[in-house]
Formats: structure tokens, sequence, C-alpha cells
């Protein structure tokens, strides 16, 4: 039996005799979006921005004192200039202050602060006079940090 519903063209004869306009893929190609290009300027700029706060970061050199148990401290200098031998300012820190320390990487603690010096006892004040009397570092480049 047949459905008495109204008859409708199919979407063959609508369009029969017509032809879509083929495209050429090609020509899609050379398309650019001049809003992403604008957004291409603006990342670079804000990573060139990033980068150079990470330098300017960087050259500042961190004294802390850690309190420890008791009347016990040490003295973190991070910071320093990974091109100077660690190792040997250590050594003669600890000959003039007459304080143990040592090298300890930061970065194998999961820390990001590459290689830190740690010295026994609050010598904030004998490091900073250290790094300024031997120009291993610029006196306004030096934060010290804590109380004292």
């Amino acid at each position: 039996r047949r459905s008495r519903m109204p008859a409708t063209r199919s979407a063959r004869s609508v369009y029969r005799g017509f032809s879509f306009p083929r495209m050429d893929l090609d020509a899609l190609s050379g398309f650019k979006d001049p809003i992403a290009a604008l957004d291409e300027e603006d990342a670079d700029k804000a990573a060139a921005a990033e980068e150079q706060d990470a330098r300017a970061k960087a050259e500042i050199v961190h004294i802390r004192v850690q309190q420890r148990n008791g009347r016990k401290c040490i003295t973190t200098v991070q910071g320093l200039n990974q091109d100077l031998d660690l190792k040997r300012i250590l050594k003669v820190i600890k000959k003039q202050h007459c304080c143990n320390g040592t090298v300890v990487d930061a970065d194998a603690e999961g820390k990001n602060m590459g290689e830190v010096l740690q010295l026994q006892g609050d010598q904030r004040a004998n490091v900073n006079k250290f790094l300024v009397d031997n120009e291993l570092h610029p006196a306004d480049k030096i934060k010290i940090h804590g109380h004292g």
C-alpha cells in the first residue's frame, strides 16, 4: 500500500544540470591567517621577555640562613655562576672562617636551583664580604635573606 505523503524531489533532481565549481586545494595552502601571525609575534615577544627575566633572576645570588635543630643553622648560597669553581670557593671560605661546608646539587633533589653552597653556622655577612672583595659578584646583585 502506498502512503499518501506529498511527493518530494530528490536531491539529484534539484541539482540536475548544475555542477558545483571544483576547488583547487593547492590554492588553499597559500592562505595565511593574519591573526595567527599576530599571535606568533606576541608569543615570540613573551618568550623573549621571559628569557630576559630568567637571566636577570639568575644573576642574583641569594644568601639564606636555615634553622636546623636547637641553635644550629646552615647558610646556603644559591645562584652563583656555574662557570666558577664552587669547590675551590668553598675551600677558601671554610679556611678563612673556620667552618665546614659542602656543595649540594639541588637539581638532583628535584629542585631547579643548580649547585648550592652550604656552610655551617650563620655565615651570611662573611660570604657576602668574600664575594664582593674577590669580585666574584657585584654587591647590588647579592640578596641576603633572613633576620639579623
